[in-house]
C-alpha cells in the first residue's frame, strides 16, 4: 500500500493555463480528483495570472450567487459586482 504523504510529494503533471480555464469551474466545487486538484493548485502556485482568474471566477461567482434569478441588476448589486472585479485585479 502506498503511504498518502509520499504520493503528495511526488512530482505533478504540469497543467497548461488553457486546462486551468477548463477545470476552474469543478475545482472551485470540488468536484475533482485528487490528482487534477493537486494540479491546479500547484499551477496555480506558480502562475501569477491563472491565481488572479481563479479569484476572479470565485469572487464573481459569490457576488452572482447573492443576485435573484431573473430580476434586473439593482445599483447595489452592480456595485457589488464591480467591487468584486476590482478587488480581484489588485
Amino acid at each position: 500500500m502506498t503511504d498518502p504523504a509520499e504520493s503528495l510529494n511526488d512530482p505533478v503533471e504540469p497543467l497548461a493555463c488553457a486546462e486551468l480555464v477548463e477545470l476552474v469551474t469543478a475545482f472551485l466545487e470540488g468536484d475533482l480528483d485528487q490528482a487534477a486538484e493537486r494540479r491546479v493548485v500547484d499551477h496555480i502556485s506558480h502562475c501569477d495570472g491563472c491565481d488572479l482568474y481563479v479569484d476572479q471566477v470565485r469572487q464573481t461567482t459569490e457576488v452572482l450567487a447573492g443576485l435573484a434569478g431573473d430580476a434586473p441588476l439593482s445599483a447595489q448589486d452592480r456595485e457589488r459586482l464591480l467591487a468584486a472585479f476590482r478587488e480581484s485585479s489588485r
